[in-house]
């Protein structure tokens, strides 16, 4: 599987591009807006988007998704059903941080701890992850020892929790008991700023 970042947003949050190497099959991870500066990677890729992944209902992550959805047909694949507040609060967001009005949604799919979703060949593994919201989800492939963790984890850094329904101890015990058990060697990519691995998170990362 490759992927492409994608900063978007005022906020700098990394949309990314996932896609299959053999079907050329594609799914966009969080596509908090500039929909013009995604389908450019689209068609840089060379692939086709099937669908579009949420990790969480954050503005920032999700501003261009019902746009996005229907303008190419696409179906919306996540967050988990906790999320749904943060949706509906959608117009409160935009107006709270400065974004352009978008409309609310209701995901194809509701996601679970344990679900699996494909990308052409590519099986990603649902694991939810609260803390930072309490239906955040990372996608995660096992054979190409990558994670998608969105706002959970970042280099040298952790979620936010301060946020409604958020919670610092729900967000350790995912990171610990949930994440960093996938492998040292287990590269991810996060919801803003460089990318990292678990091991090395585990040695110089001072928030757990």
């Amino acid at each position: 599987m490759n992927y492409r970042i994608i900063p978007v947003t005022s906020f700098v949050q990394n949309s990314t591009l996932l896609y299959c190497k053999k079907t050329a099959v594609a799914a966009i991870v969080d596509p908090g807006g500039d929909i013009p500066l995604i389908e450019t990677a689209v068609r840089d890729a060379g692939v086709s988007l099937e669908k579009i992944l949420v990790t969480h209902a954050h503005i920032d992550h999700i501003g261009a998704v019902h746009e996005l959805a229907e303008k190419y047909q696409l179906p919306i694949i996540g967050p988990h059903h906790a999320d749904q507040f943060w949706i509906d609060a959608l117009p409160q967001q935009s107006e709270m941080f400065g974004f352009p009005a978008c409309k609310g949604f209701t995901p194809s799919r509701w996601l679970n701890h344990g679900d699996k979703i494909s990308i052409g060949e590519t099986i990603l593994e649902v694991i939810h992850c609260p803390g930072h919201t309490p239906g955040h989800v990372i996608f995660y492939s096992p054979k190409d020892k990558l994670a998608l963790v969105g706002d959970v984890i970042f280099a040298g850094s952790i979620g936010r929790t301060d946020f409604p329904q958020g919670n610092h101890d729900d967000l350790l015990h995912s990171i610990r008991e949930r994440l960093l058990p996938l492998g040292d060697d287990v590269e991810f990519v996060p919801g803003h700023g460089p990318t990292s691995n678990f091991g090395e998170e585990k040695r110089t990362n001072p928030f757990i």
